[in-house]
């Protein structure tokens, strides 16, 4: 069980791997912008985001004109590939070089496939960003850190889907979101909410206000990065936080309200020391999500229902 338990949960300590971190943060950009230059806009930014494989990230089927393409992060293989919907494929090594030659090769292995694109060379959400196009400082890439990140994603993409299955309501699916670099699973209580105030480095405030456009509850796994934060943790916010949420009393005992970020995080390393991961990472989810729901009045009774199984209807009632 121990060994089990350490591979699906392995230890993500910031500082082993701050590097690999940094470096392919900014390559999901390169990769996550390429879907944005071609993918029509979806409601809170949904058109952006990557999502979970089994060997790692994908951007899912991106159109151009008559022709589909996709581009797969495989944390296996350690390779990039993109594949055509006319049967070509091609492949970039996921080796340490510079941001900028990531940047180039790829945008060069698009032209060669016929998918000429053009995207915005700086990154987003990020403080004192560097152009793609101009960054030699980031070159690092360590398997085994990479490798250990997917696994922790894998991971917690299981207890978020089933999370997920409990709400009626509008909610997300489980996304990788580029920018922030985190994965996401949001629902939403189906009212406005005032307009966000924008400031998020190198993002637009448009995109912002347009994301925050609706009261939710959020929660998602980020690996750290520096800050107040500096170690890989579960995080859970409320937009607008509703009075009291801040004081509000989450399970378990490990998780707390961080000031400095305006939301509730419980440390990876709890979850992956517990007996049971997965049960203290679906009490963290519930449990801040019963808050927000709580404080802000929600109609949890409309928007609720039982865990999903499969092969198994939604029972409705008779």
């Amino acid at each position: 069980m121990a060994t089990t338990l350490a591979l699906e949960w392995p230890a993500l300590p910031y500082a082993a791997w701050k590097d690999t971190r940094d470096t392919l943060h900014l390559w999901t950009q390169v990769v996550g912008k390429i879907r944005l230059a071609h993918t029509p806009w979806i409601n809170h930014s949904w058109h952006v985001a990557l999502y979970l494989t089994a060997r790692g990230l994908t951007t899912s089927v991106i159109p151009y004109g008559a022709r589909a393409f996709q581009i797969d992060f495989d944390f296996i293989d350690h390779v990039l590939c993109v594949r055509t919907s006319d049967g070509q494929v091609r492949q970039l090594m996921l080796a340490p070089m510079p941001v900028a030659q990531f940047y180039a090769d790829l945008l060069a292995l698009l032209t060669e496939l016929g998918l000429d694109t053009r995207i915005d060379p700086m990154p987003n959400e990020i403080a004192d960003a560097i152009p793609f196009d101009r960054d030699r400082v980031h070159a690092s890439y360590d398997r085994e850190y990479a490798a250990r990140f997917w696994r922790v994603l894998l991971s917690a993409h299981r207890v978020f889907a089933l999370f997920r299955t409990r709400f009626l309501g509008k909610v997300s699916p489980v996304h990788f979101f580029w920018g922030s670099f985190d994965l996401a699973v949001t629902r939403f209580s189906g009212r406005p909410a005032p307009p966000h105030p924008g400031g998020v480095p190198h993002l637009p405030d448009a995109v912002a206000r347009e994301a925050y456009s609706h009261e939710v509850s959020s929660a998602g796994f980020w690996p750290g990065g520096g800050g107040p934060v500096d170690y890989a943790a579960f995080y859970s916010y409320a937009y607008p936080a509703p009075p009291g949420y801040a004081a509000a009393g989450v399970r378990p005992a490990q998780a707390f309200f961080s000031q400095e970020l305006g939301e509730f995080l419980l440390p990876h390393d709890a979850v992956r020391g517990a007996s049971d991961p997965e049960r203290m990472l679906m009490e963290f989810l519930q449990s801040t999500y019963e808050a927000a729901a709580d404080l802000g009045a929600w109609q949890r009774a409309a928007l609720e229902c039982p865990s999903g199984e499969p092969q198994r209807p939604r029972p409705l009632g008779g």
